[in-house]
Parts: structure tokens; sequence; C-alpha cells
């Protein structure tokens, strides 16, 4: 499943629609727009962000301007 982080960053939004989509879904893409964060360190910061937000244990790897967020095993 693909989505796509805009202009306005980690909002609400954001977190209700990965919260619905994790429950269907082991693997989530995450593109972000180079506006949006221009270098890599800033999008680690949000992928950090998108883990610490959503409910349970995530873990995240980059690959280029693309999160690819994945949910732990408990």
């Amino acid at each position: 499943m693909k989505f796509q982080i805009g202009k306005q960053g980690v909002t609400d939004g954001v977190i209700l629609s990965l919260t619905n989509a994790f429950k269907t879904h082991k693997t989530i893409r995450i593109s972000v727009l180079r506006s949006q964060a221009p270098n890599k360190g800033k999008i680690k910061e949000i992928a950090e962000e998108l883990s610490a937000k959503l409910p349970g244990r995530y873990h995240h790897t980059l690959i280029g301007f693309t999160i690819v967020l994945r949910k732990a095993k408990s």
C-alpha cells in the first residue's frame, strides 16, 4: 500500500489513515515530497515521528524519498 506526505507534513489525518491501513497491511510505502523534505535527515525525522505517533511498534527503512514502514512483531 502507498501513501504520500505532502506540504502539510504529518497531520492527524495521515496518522488516522495509516492506523487504519495497518489493520490490513504489514508494510506501507510512504513517499515524501521533495519540497517537504529536501534531504535525508528530514526524511529520517518524519519516519521517526510516524513511528512514535502510531499505536504499536514499527520499524522504518529509508529508500531515497520513500519511507518503508513495517509493523513489528509483538
